[in-house]
């Protein structure tokens, strides 16, 4: 097996489904990109820079808790490299941020299954997202795949 470790940055919706208030189906998706992030005398600095070429599409279905947990299941495909499937690994939480308007949370995926070069694939993926009151999504993604040889 190889080690792949990965970072990307989605941007989408999240949106209750129809005839369920505790259901929730989420898209988004990361173009290629790189972060430079910086810790230097005058604070910390990570700027994003969008680099041309592929992009990765996320969806998911949410199942809310009456605590205000979640689970998770969905999948990633990450352009010609195909898919891996996730499930949550305990529980996905979701908190106030401090910014009116705003939640913030984080949840951990155990990868259970990929396609196409990404066949075989094991691993956790990190997820900490915000999401707005109108449904707006930003998640940053760390990724650890595992991959056979």
């Amino acid at each position: 097996m190889r080690q792949l470790s990965f970072v990307l940055q989605f941007e989408g919706s999240v949106a209750p489904i129809a005839g369920s208030l505790q259901t929730l189906q989420t898209q988004t998706t990361a173009a290629n990109q790189t972060f430079h992030p910086v810790l230097g005398a005058d604070g910390f600095q990570a700027p994003r820079e969008a680099l041309d070429g592929g992009h990765a599409a996320f969806t998911s279905r949410v199942v809310v808790d009456a605590d205000g947990t979640f689970d998770e299941t969905g999948s990633i495909a990450y352009g010609s490299l195909r898919t891996v499937e996730f499930r949550t690994l305990g529980k996905g939480y979701m908190f106030p941020s401090g910014i009116e308007g705003l939640q913030r949370g984080g949840v951990l995926w155990e990868v259970t299954r990929g396609t196409g070069q990404l066949a075989g694939a094991t691993g956790v993926i990190t997820s900490n997202f915000s999401v707005s009151s109108v449904g707006t999504v930003v998640d940053n993604h760390f990724a650890v795949l595992y991959l056979p040889e």
